[in-house]
């Protein structure tokens, strides 16, 4: 397993046992104890640290966009595992540099980690979460506040969607 691949792993399963146990449990010493267990001294710690601390700072924007872009399945009856997989791909999506994650990447981590860890229908679902949002964020891009992006992607969101 690539170790990049291996990181978005342990990240996942970090951030799945913390949201499992209501967010009340110490995250820092869930990741550890995984990168520790699972990871056996591999070079990419750093990269768990960053996906789980972008992911928990940017939570709420992150469930916003999946609750967006899947109102279907209301955030709270998604399985812990797809939830998680899909804030990871939104994270490093929306907010890691782009010369070290490529969108693209992002998206097809995501779409593997969901066929490895997720349900039978996972890997569809989250493909085409991350796709709707990438079409949409191709197109505000341009823009410099990520409170404004965030506000600009829930409205196209909403309008591809046909949201009211």
């Amino acid at each position: 397993m690539a170790s990049r691949h291996l990181a978005r792993s342990i990240a996942l399963q970090s951030l799945y046992e913390w949201d499992f146990y209501g967010k009340k449990v110490d995250i820092k010493e869930i990741t550890e104890r995984n990168i520790e267990k699972f990871g056996g001294g591999f070079d990419e710690a750093g990269f768990v640290r960053e996906i789980i601390k972008g992911v928990i700072e940017n939570i709420e924007t992150l469930d916003n966009i999946i609750s967006k872009s899947a109102p279907e399945r209301p955030l709270e009856q998604l399985a812990s595992i797809d939830r998680n997989i899909l804030r990871i791909g939104l994270y490093e999506l929306l907010y890691s540099d782009k010369k070290k994650v490529p969108s693209k990447v992002a998206i097809n981590e995501a779409i593997e980690l969901a066929k490895g860890f997720g349900g039978e229908n996972s890997g569809s679902f989250i493909n085409g979460v991350l796709g709707s949002v990438y079409s949409v964020y191709q197109d505000i891009k341009g823009i410099s506040s990520e409170e404004e992006a965030s506000r600009e992607v829930e409205k196209k969101l909403k309008r591809k969607i046909k949201i009211t």
